[in-house]
Parts: structure tokens; C-alpha cells; sequence
């Protein structure tokens, strides 16, 4: 079935196009964006059942951006009366003229910004779901995910909680100009399992898994599989020892792969840092980054994942940009006014938290291409190294490029096979062009993961995915 398009969107659209005709009597540009989006969020524990309709990305309001003279000024509102849009244009002038006033005023820095480009365009876009998270059956599925938990309580030894959430959201959003009419309507959801036992050293170790993608709520009962395999996992985890701090040979599962990818060239090509001056990725664009292995693609079209979206909240189309080729830096990604300052096009990455956050230049799916290689051929060519499995957190530092991902476990290699033993944190660090200039193998397969958000420094969460194929390269492992 298609996403349905928001009615309410559709009933105030009319009014909202007046409500751009009226101020465009007095600014170069102005565009409307509205969400309308509705979802639930559950959260199963043996403790504790939650059950919300709201989630990070439920929302219901607008946010109009103007121009003039040069400076961008925006406003966000979520009670709209359609019958009397010039009653909204007053409220809406009154403080965009208040926000205009105080850059001219307050001394600050201010960028010289064309205007906005506003080609006729109209698009209408409903993607497909077999299930909608407003109308299921949240009683079966909360049935369904305390059954995983009691089951994974059964099978995992020592566990102390197994924890089930899930959400999904149903999105439209209406991106309006004089001359743009853009609407786009689709599901996303994502579902983990989390277990939580005591180690042998007296810590405790979690273990991690989920699903996600773009579609309704028939993807969380992909927990099944995954949950199958903590028990083992687990098991291992809590007898893991510290790892030897060295340099080592590695191979990185898909979920690794894509926290690298997320954190090397996630923020660190996020185009808005370039007008800043903050982002050492500026400096290499034609240059070698990685070695030939290293493919890379960033955009709303590289997958079907929970930011498949098909385009961004400022009415540019979703793209797929690439941004390694074969280890040369090719490009970053950008939002739209970031573009106009840099003299580039913008890549369909200007995303807000919600309608009434600012917009920023932001990641949508991260991944690195795939090769020729086999898992077994890699594991076959390892003397001395590691397996790394499951992605735990990142950090990166874009003005110096320097990453550290802590990894949940790692499995050792001797003698190109697999010896059981297995340690546990790992924490990896490096200079970006390092790590990626001694990839020397990629499989053929690859996978992207989009359960969790990213923020810009310590806010502005927004969903993220990314992944790729099991990798081959040397780090430093502590």
C-alpha cells in the first residue's frame, strides 16, 4: 500500500499558498515547510512496558524562511488558521522583521547569501508500506516483544534485563514556495534487542542488535533472528578479556563499517563547516584520502533506510553524492544556503530536528561501496589481527580529522583463523587518511544500519544510517 499523504497538509495548503503570496509582497523570498507526522514509540523491559504515541520524530506544525536584502531570517508556528492566513502573515512579519532587525544591529558576522533559486517544481511522492504505525495492532505488538524479552531472559545465561523497543512514524511533509509545490509521505521503523549481563572482571556488558529501514511496522518482527543470537554472543562477552594496545590488521563487520564511515565522513564533509573554516575535509577535496579500495556514497537515494526520504526540508530533490572515489575526495554534502556561500550545489542534506529547529547541513545514509573479497578470504589473510563486531559509539574532530570508535568486542585472527578468543571493549583511533589509505580488501556484500540518531556537537538529533561491506585495513586498537 502507498504512505497516504497527510489530509491535514492537504486541507491547509491552499491558505498556505496565500500565506507565501502575502509576504512575498515584502521579501525576495519565501518558502513554507509543514510536517504532519504520527507514530508510537514502545519500550519493553522485565520491569516496565512503555507505550507512547509520540517519538523524535512526531511532529504537527510549520516554519516559514524569508530573504531580503541578503539575510535569512525564519519563524516556526504550530497553530494555523486557514481561514485567515493575513491574520498569520501580521503575527509571522512582526517577528521576522524583530530577527531581521537584530542582525543588522548586533554587529555579528553576516554571510553574503544570494537568494534562494525558486524554479517552478511539483512533486508528489507516497512510498509504499505494508503497514501503517497509526492504525496496527499496538496490543499484539507489545505481546510480541515481551514474548522476545521473556525469551531472551530464557536463553541468555546471567542476564540481568533484555530490553525490546521499537518505533515507527509515519511522515508527510509540504515543502511550498511562489513557485514550488512539494509533498512527500512515507513510514520508517526501527527495533533493537539489548541485553545486559555481569563479566567475570565485575562490569556489566550489553549486547546490541536490531532492524530498521523505510516501511511500516512489519519490520520489527525481524527481531526474531536477531535475537537468536545474543545468547552466544553474550556468553562470549562476559569471559572477554582487555585487549593488548597495538597496531594491528582488521576486518570490520558491516555495523564497524558504517561507524567509520559515519564518523571519517559524516561530519567531517558536512559542507556547513567549510564556510566555518572548521572542517580539515575542505583542504583535500582532489585528493587522495584512501586507497583504491575506498568507495563512498552519501545521500537520501543510496538505500532504503530510515532517511529515504525524497527530499529535504528545504525542498531540495534527495541526491546521492559521491564523496570518495576509489580513495580521492570528491566532494562533501550541503544544505542549500551553505551552498549559495560556497558556490555549489546543494546535495539534499539540509535536515531540521523538527519544524522548529534551524536547518543544518546533515548525513543521511553514509556507506562505503562493496569489493571483490570474501569475508574468508580476509580472515585467511590475517597473521595477527582482529575481528571487530558491533559499533557501540563514535567521535571525530573535523578541524584535525582524528576519529575514535569504541567497538563492542573483538574476535582474534592467527594465522589467518579465527582462535575463539575474544576481548572486550575495543577502542580504535586514527588520522582519518591513515586508517582509510590501508584498506586493502572489501567483501562483496554490505549492510546499512539505521537504528540510533546523530546530533551536530551535543543537539539537533536527527536519524542517520550507514554501513557498507566487511572491510580489511590497519588501526590502532586499545
Amino acid at each position: 500500500m502507498k504512505a497516504p499523504f497527510s489530509q491535514y497538509l492537504s486541507d491547509i495548503a491552499p491558505a498556505l499558498k496565500d500565506l507565501i503570496a502575502i509576504l512575498g509582497s515584502r521579501y525576495d523570498y519565501v518558502s513554507i515547510l509543514s510536517t504532519d507526522s504520527a507514530g508510537f514509540n514502545i519500550s519493553i523491559s522485565q520491569s516496565s512496558k512503555s507505550v507512547s504515541n509520540q517519538n523524535m520524530t512526531t511532529e504537527r506544525g510549520s516554519v516559514v524562511r524569508v530573504c531580503r536584502n541578503g539575510l535569512y531570517s525564519e519563524a516556526a508556528f504550530n497553530e494555523f488558521d486557514p481561514s485567515d492566513a493575513a491574520r498569520m502573515a501580521e503575527q509571522l512579519t512582526q517577528r521576522l522583521e524583530d530577527q531581521l532587525a537584530l542582525l543588522e544591529e548586533c554587529g555579528s558576522k553576516i554571510y553574503e547569501t544570494d537568494i534562494l533559486p525558486d524554479e517552478p517544481l511539483e512533486l508528489y511522492a507516497e512510498k509504499e508500506t505494508q503497514q501503517l504505525p497509526e492504525s496496527c495492532d499496538i496490543k499484539s505488538l507489545v505481546e510480541y516483544m515481551s514474548g522476545l524479552s521473556d525469551s531472551g531472559m530464557e536463553k541468555t545465561e546471567g542476564a540481568l534485563d533484555v530490553i525490546v523497543r521499537a518505533v515507527s512514524t509515519h511522515i508527510s511533509k509540504i515543502f511550498l514556495t511562489a513557485n514550488r509545490d512539494m509533498r512527500q509521505s512515507y513510514v520508517f521503523t526501527e527495533a533493537s534487542v539489548v541485553s545486559y549481563a555481569p563479566s567475570v572482571h565485575g562490569d556489566i556488558r550489553v549486547v546490541f542488535d536490531g532492524v530498521s529501514g523505510c516501511g511500516g511496522p512489519e519490520i520489527i518482527y525481524g527481531l526474531d533472528e536477531k535475537i537468536s543470537g545474543l545468547p552466544k554472543v553474550m556468553k562470549d562477552l562476559v569471559t572477554a578479556d582487555s585487549i593488548e594496545p597495538g597496531e594491528y590488521d582488521i576486518i570490520t563487520e558491516p555495523g564497524v563499517t558504517g561507524l567509520i564511515a559515519h564518523e571519517a565522513f559524516g561530519h567531517g564533509v558536512e559542507m556547513d563547516m567549510f564556510v566555518k573554516g572548521r572542517a580539515l575535509g575542505a583542504e583535500y577535496i582532489g585528493k587522495r584520502v584512501g586507497s583504491d579500495k575506498v568507495t563512498m556514497h552519501e545521500g537520501a537515494l543510496c538505500d532504503e533506510s530510515v532517511t529515504a526520504y525524497v527530499f529535504d526540508d528545504e525542498g531540495t530533490p534527495a541526491g546521492d553524492v559521491t564523496e570518495i572515489d576509489r580513495g580521492i575526495l570528491k566532494g562533501g554534502i550541503c544544505d542549500a544556503l551553505s551552498a549559495l556561500r560556497l558556490s555549489v550545489r546543494p546535495t539534499g542534506n539540509g535536515k531540521r530536528e523538527n519544524y522548529a529547529h534551524k536547518v543544518y547541513t546533515r548525513m543521511t545514509n553514509t556507506v562505503f561501496d562493496s569489493g571483490d573479497d570474501t569475508l574468508e578470504d580476509m580472515i585467511a589473510s590475517i597473521e595477527n589481527g582482529y575481528l571487530l563486531a558491533g559499533m557501540d559509539s563514535g567521535m571525530e574532530d573535523p578541524k584535525h580529522w582524528g576519529i575514535q570508535c569504541i567497538i563492542n568486542r573483538g574476535y582474534e585472527i592467527r594465522d589467518g583463523k579465527l582462535t575463539g578468543k575474544v576481548v572486550a571493549p575495543v577502542i580504535m583511533t586514527g588520522y582519518v587518511p591513515d586508517v582509510l589509505g590501508s584498506v586493502s580488501m572489501a567483501s562483496k556484500d554490505r549492510r546499512v544500519d539505521g537504528n540510533g540518531a546523530c546530533g551536530k556537537g551535543y543537539k539537533e538529533w536527527v536519524k542517520v544510517a550507514d554501513g557498507g561491506p566487511y572491510l580489511k585495513m590497519r588501526a590502532r586498537l586499545g
